[in-house]
């Protein structure tokens, strides 16, 4: 008999209400909303933010239609996106300083399902809408950086080592040392061998050393700047709270940056394009100064302003002595005067350099340089009056509360190893991406009827247990989906259609080895037994060589092949089971039941006249 332990049906009935579970959150849709997080430690979001809000909100007649605090970040619920916008005005004034408020669209979705993890897939940039980078990193500004660390360090280790030398020039990608003599070289070449170990010094001459980047060091710098960099982005879009971003490299030299689903388009551009980065800078003497203001600029030095209405001249070495990269956290403080500044803490080996440049410079000024998209200011230029140690830094000037801000979270994000340009724009409406989405859903959807209609004429009540467990597959897919938090994308749609046609074919294996053993003399009960057996070992052929195919395409493939191979990988293994056990518990209930069965409904068997089959 074809029957099926009681077990069996418990547990594929709990799968199927699991899944049913897991797949309804993607139908409740989503609503616009405003996030509210901060970038400062002495601020939190809790009960008093909501409870300011709400107060702000009721006052100004904005209906809001809920709000919760999830993951550090308090989101309010709006009914349309007008009031969205309008509330957002709203709550920035209520909140002041120190908040970051994006827009955002959140799942509709009961907050019971949310606790469960029962929440809907998040959607690709191709169905949600939202804007696309292509970003190009400046190799050659990442290599400069190199030399310009290679410079500082050499200088500070034949400063330290009491060394006289003519300074460091470049040509090119090389560095050259000029001493006075030979003696002198001998005595600085082990001293720059130990500080410099992974740079390339030669002799290139009785008094000169030259120093340059070997090539191994070359492709890892390139390396390093595009990890860097993506490491950065990461950070910053972290900051703007969107969902499921795609950050990967293209190329060599190019960084793909897709943020589906992001309101504002304007502020997320301004944040990504940012190139901050903080240099610190020796300030020339005022001699200096009037030379360089009168046109003769000294070599070595460079002019910049003091940021600010004023725009102070001020003169600084192009030698850097400190950079962004030292930066283990940044906050936006204020100082003594209560002006809005920024407040640093520099890591270990960027608080020694920091403390033995402070203790050699009493009396001096130095200058904080932010680099911003290209542009060069002077944020401060204090006078060193003390060692400073312990690597606590703050930097102050003329900036507002907001750009202290800003300036932190950039900071705070990590410096890019190299500036980087935007080579690609595009921006996709929500209007495209739910084109995207009703046309992706009626073409698996018609795709589904055909099949399920040619199953049900072709193969009678066998062609009804293969659609129900086609259903059953389909469901188990999408829960599955939802559960671990996939992006779906177009080519994902595509796998799900390919899913259920290969679904399909295991139950056309199934019903058509069923067929062979009526044909052969086999009454029903023993074609169904040996029908499902002896299908099983096709079965998982088929979909272990397509199992393979798809595990290939994940681990080689990126962005949207890799999201076709994740939804692939899944959809062989739910077939598999949807296709065989939920198929043979439909046919053990419905014909397992009858000792004596002498026909099942599996269409027209064409067999000898003399063999005993059946048929419909």
């Amino acid at each position: 008999m074809n029957r099926y332990p009681l077990w069996k049906y418990i547990m594929i009935g709990c799968i199927i209400l699991v899944s049913c579970l897991y797949t309804v959150p993607n139908f409740f849709g989503e609503t616009p909303a405003v996030q509210i997080s901060t970038n400062r430690q002495s601020l939190a979001i809790n009960a008093a933010t909501e409870q300011t809000i709400a107060a702000a909100l009721q006052q100004a007649g904005i209906p809001q239609d809920g709000m919760f605090i999830a993951d550090g970040s308090l989101k309010v619920r709006f009914t349309d996106e007008e009031t969205q916008l309008r509330a957002r005005d709203v709550i920035e004034q209520s909140l002041g300083e120190g908040y970051i408020t994006a827009l955002n669209l959140i799942p509709d979705s009961p907050a019971w399902m949310a606790k469960i993890r029962a929440n809907p897939m998040f959607l690709g940039l191709d169905l949600r809408g939202g804007v696309h980078f292509l970003m190009q990193v400046d190799m050659d500004a990442a290599l400069q950086k190199k030399l310009d660390s290679y410079s500082g360090d050499i200088r500070r280790t034949l400063r330290n080592e009491k060394i006289r030398n003519s300074g460091v020039t470049q040509k090119g990608e090389t560095l050259t040392v000029a001493f006075q003599d030979t003696d002198t070289l001998r005595r600085a070449l082990p001293a720059l061998q130990r500080s410099l170990q992974d740079a390339q010094i030669l002799e290139s001459g009785a008094q000169t050393l030259t120093i340059s980047i070997p090539n191994p060091v070359l492709v890892q710098i390139k390396s390093d700047a595009v990890k860097q960099n993506m490491n950065t982005l990461h950070n910053r879009v972290n900051e703007l709270g969107v969902a499921e971003p795609v950050i990967q490299q293209s190329g060599a030299d190019r960084i793909v940056v897709q943020l589906p689903g992001i309101q504002d388009t304007a502020r997320a551009k301004d944040i990504i394009g940012r190139t901050a980065t903080l240099e610190l800078h020796m300030v020339a003497d005022d001699a200096l100064l009037q030379q360089a203001l009168a046109g003769n600029m000294p070599s070595g030095y460079e002019l910049l302003y003091e940021a600010g209405e004023r725009k102070i001249p001020i003169l600084v070495n192009t030698q850097v002595e400190l950079t962004g990269d030292s930066i283990n956290s940044a906050q936006q403080d204020f100082d003594e005067n209560g002006a809005p500044a920024v407040a640093l803490r520099l890591n270990n080996q960027g608080a020694a350099i920091f403390g033995d440049l402070t203790r050699q410079n009493v009396g001096k000024r130095m200058a904080m340089v932010l680099i911003d998209q290209g542009k060069k200011e002077v944020v401060t230029a204090p006078v060193i009056r003390q060692t400073i140690t312990g690597g606590r830094v703050q930097i102050s000037g003329a900036m507002s509360i907001s750009e202290a801000s800003d300036t932190a979270l950039l900071l705070r994000s990590g410096s890019l190893a190299a500036p980087m340009k935007i080579v690609e724009e595009r921006t996709i409406g929500p209007s495209l991406g739910k084109e995207n989405i009703s046309k992706g859903f009626h073409s698996t959807l018609w795709g589904f009827l055909v099949v399920a209609g040619f199953m049900i004429m072709y193969y009678r009540m066998f062609g009804i247990f293969s659609v129900i467990a086609l259903t059953c597959n389909l469901l188990f897919l999408i829960a599955l989906l939802s559960f671990i938090q996939a992006t779906l994308t177009l080519p994902g749609i595509a796998a799900i259609a390919l899913t259920l046609g290969m679904a399909i074919d295991s139950n056309v294996l199934i019903n058509e080895r069923i067929r062979e053993e009526l044909r052969a003399g086999q009454p029903p009960q023993t074609a169904i037994t040996k029908g499902y057996e002896h299908a099983w070992a096709t079965i998982v052929d088929s979909n272990i060589t397509s199992l393979i195919a798809g595990l290939a395409l994940l681990i080689f493939g990126s962005g949207p092949v890799r999201g076709f191979a994740v939804v692939h990988c899944l959809g062989i293994m739910t077939s598999m089971f949807s296709s065989v056990v939920v198929s043979r518990a439909l046919v053990n209930l419905w014909y397992g039941t009858q000792r004596k069965l002498k026909s099942v409904s599996i269409g027209t068997v064409y067999q000898p006249k003399t063999l005993s089959g059946s048929e419909e």
